[in-house]
């Protein structure tokens, strides 16, 4: 197996003119990955990868997630395609069921998030292999939809994100990986691939690797353990064990090990939403925790 990816989030409460500064410098310094939320009501989730992207020649960019009640899945493969086929190899995308409050305020609240993401998922997928696609489901409804450019090679894994267990299984299922949110431990992690695995078999999908990424809520320097307990408090986590990190890198890098060792595939560094430098964050991963790790 390829040794885990280490990654950072540029998190939305960032300006996105920050992006640029941010991006070249995960490029620069050797960053496995740069991650990016599509979070209501901040930027966008494709605007800022193209951009990313374009901005960049080797760092990898991920979106988790781009939430589906807001999306039509014909749009979502076509922007999806034409990032795979201008950025080979560097574009990971995640869908996900959104935030319900956040969905309920633009009124796309659906009453089955759970089905609207399988169908969701299986239209993707089968658009994105070129696929001809007539779908005539709850949610998604399709008529002879097909690509006129879809991503060239093999078909582009789509990501799902989850926490329940019925979405994890379901992304088992329907997406080619899972995408976990910072309030998951490492034995969260090992419960979720257990219950990913779960819904894999059940789908007859045995066969290959099922890659699993993670956030890791991360701060570093003088007042990082303040700042790690004010935002575990604000999410309303702060009594879940072992949960973020704060330190020096190789703090840092222990943490990510006992993720890995739980079978992340990809770990990412979220930093507080107050982190006071953003720019030193990617930089602090890049230069110093990513040697530490292997």
């Amino acid at each position: 197996m390829p040794a885990a990816a280490l990654g950072a989030v540029f998190r939305p409460q960032l300006a996105p003119e920050r992006l640029r500064r941010v991006a070249r410098l995960a490029d620069d310094a050797g960053l496995d990955e740069l991650w990016l939320w599509e979070d209501c009501f901040r930027e966008g989730g494709i605007s800022t990868a193209a951009a990313a992207l374009a901005w960049t020649e080797r760092v990898r960019v991920g979106v988790g997630l781009l939430p589906v009640p807001l999306r039509n899945v014909a749009i979502t493969a076509m922007e999806a395609a034409s990032l795979h086929r201008m950025f080979p190899g560097r574009a990971i995308l995640g869908v996900g069921h959104g935030v319900q409050d956040w969905m309920g305020q633009v009124g796309a609240r659906v009453e089955s998030p759970v089905t609207l993401l399988r169908e969701h998922l299986h239209a993707l997928r089968a658009l994105l292999a070129g696929e001809r696609v007539t779908v005539d489901g709850r949610y998604v409804k399709l008529d002879d939809v097909a690509l006129d450019w879809p991503p060239d090679g093999p078909p582009s894994g789509v990501l799902a994100g989850a926490t329940g267990p019925r979405s994890l299984r379901l992304t088992g299922e329907a997406a080619d990986g899972t995408i976990l949110t910072a309030s998951t431990n490492a034995e969260g992690v090992r419960a979720a691939r257990q219950l990913v695995e779960e819904g894999r078999a059940a789908a007859g999908r045995g066969a290959g690797h099922h890659p699993v990424v993670v956030y890791l809520l991360t701060a570093t320097g003088p007042d990082a353990d303040t700042r790690l307990r004010a935002e575990l408090v604000a999410e309303g986590v702060d009594s879940v064990p072992d949960l973020g990190v704060a330190g020096d890198a190789g703090a840092v890098a222990k943490a990510v090990e006992r993720l890995v060792e739980a079978g992340a595939d990809s770990v990412v560094l979220q930093p507080t939403a107050d982190e006071p430098d953003p720019e030193g964050f990617v930089r602090f991963a890049a230069e110093q925790v990513r040697p530490l790790v292997p």
